[in-house]
């Protein structure tokens, strides 16, 4: 709907929410560094190991923060709090922080954590390429994003021995979702009837081939 025709007050109503929208977009990227700090503080791990929830104090006092530093922790928690990733319940008469579905998926050790995925994800590597995208769509060459940023794909960069570290996090990051497909794996059974061979290509270490190998022996 244009503005011809619409009175002062719907037109302010509608820039108004088309700010809000813009500027939710604009500052998503603040949720996904909220998520990063989370899991490179343990702070899912934290809770977990507590066994029960934990408040602003005790949560600062488990991360060793300092004490400057707990009024940014409690801004943390509000945002990751309503983005779904903690809940607040009370706990002695002050609000505390416990786990949430997604959150549990955030505690190191467990077969099914994905902090890998996350924090491949928004690696600076992952995350730096984007600046490039305008380069990208307006060059004539067949490259991939990674490539037209940094001039080399993204496996060569993988396997530069200065970047060990960062292939150890890509291989990490690939078996924590490999992990994950083993309860997939009970809902689409039907995509390999009929299947006598298959070819697991760039998995690192083969645990899909081996989760699908033992849900399908044949």
């Amino acid at each position: 709907m244009g503005f011809s025709g619409m009175n002062g007050t719907e037109e302010e109503s509608e820039l108004y929410h088309a700010q809000i929208h813009l500027y939710k977009h604009v500052y998503n990227f603040v949720s996904s560094m909220a998520l990063k700090s989370a899991i490179e503080l343990g702070i899912a791990d934290a809770i977990h190991g507590n066994g029960k929830p934990m408040t602003l104090s005790e949560l600062a006092s488990a991360l060793k923060l300092h004490p400057s530093k707990v009024g940014v922790l409690h801004r943390f928690m509000r945002l990751l709090t309503h983005n779904g990733f903690f809940t607040k319940t009370s706990e002695e008469e002050e609000e505390a922080y416990a786990l949430t579905p997604s959150s549990k998926l955030l505690v190191r050790g467990k077969a099914t954590c994905l902090a890998p995925i996350v924090k491949g994800a928004l690696h600076a590597s992952s995350l730096d390429m984007w600046h490039s995208s305008n380069k990208w769509l307006t060059e004539n060459e067949e490259h991939t994003l990674y490539e037209s940023a940094t001039g080399e794909s993204f496996w060569d960069f993988l396997n530069k021995t200065t970047q060990s570290d960062t292939l150890a996090m890509f291989q990490d990051a690939m078996a924590a979702d490999s992990a994950m497909f083993k309860l997939a794996l009970r809902e689409c059974t039907h995509v390999f009837e009929g299947l006598s061979s298959l070819v697991d290509v760039g998995g690192g270490t083969g645990a899909v081939t081996r989760l699908i190998h033992e849900a399908f022996p044949t």
